[in-house]
């Protein structure tokens, strides 16, 4: 059995995240489903990030098993055939049987999008959180800073298990606007569950001035889930980057 890497884009918009779920529409069971029709056998799909519903991917990085004799060149235009057009494959290659799609991740990399201004876009309203009050970048850069290192991040997330560790370490959270466009660019170990858009939403609060910068580091400090007044919506997520 060869052990198949490869790197896909999705529109998250209709699908109920990437797990597989039953009785509702899913990345990872659209996947599983393809490789199966191709390779006519059933194949278990491994995803490096397990985004939820409405989160979007231009770097989401999979792994499978998968025997035949198909070349390898060939995996990408046969699943693009088959796959629904709100998925794609990007790249395929064949990996040592170590290689583990979420387990042999390094860091994962996230971009939330923010239409900051009061004309709304037919365009962007899939992929954007539109906010129309003036954002203070300068105060939400200041903020973000005070999340960089090695934290417990338990305000901001749920682990996958009940018994995980909340502990994750935060290696870049960066700022910018482009335009009517604020980027946010997070880039950590790994992530809880929502934690990506939880700090999202705390980070506006800073920017709409509703949240002084350093109540970040008290809710931070509190390790309480409850202590997150506002999430971000999922349209505005996307992973963009996996590395190992």
């Amino acid at each position: 059995m060869r052990n198949i890497k490869a790197v896909i884009d999705y529109d998250g918009t209709d699908f109920f995240g990437f797990q597989k779920q039953p009785k509702v529409r899913t990345v990872q069971g659209e996947l599983e489903a393809a490789l199966g029709e191709l390779l006519n056998e059933p194949v278990r799909v491994i995803g490096a990030g397990r985004t939820d519903a409405g989160v979007h991917a231009t770097g989401q990085v999979i792994s499978f098993r998968a025997g035949g004799t198909i070349p390898i060149d060939r995996f990408r235009p046969a699943l693009n055939g088959i796959l629904p057009k709100d998925i794609r494959i990007k790249t395929v290659e064949q990996v040592s049987d170590e290689f583990h799609a979420r387990y042999s991740a390094k860091a994962r990399t996230y971009v939330y999008s923010i239409l900051n201004r009061e004309i709304p876009s037919a365009l962007l309203e899939r992929y954007t959180w539109q906010i129309i009050q003036p954002l203070d970048i300068e105060k939400m850069i200041a903020a973000a800073q005070k999340l960089i290192g090695i934290h417990d991040f338990a305000s901001f997330g749920m682990p996958d298990k009940a018994s995980g560790s909340t502990i994750r370490n935060l290696w870049e959270c960066r700022i910018w606007r482009q335009k009517d466009l604020v980027l946010i660019k997070i880039k950590a170990n790994a992530f809880l569950r929502g934690m990506a858009r939880a700090i999202v939403g705390t980070l506006v609060e800073v920017g709409q001035e509703v949240l002084p910068v350093e109540g970040i580091v008290e809710i931070l400090a509190a390790r309480n889930r409850q202590a997150v007044r506002l999430t971000a919506p999922p349209q505005g997520l996307f992973l963009v980057k996996v590395d190992y």
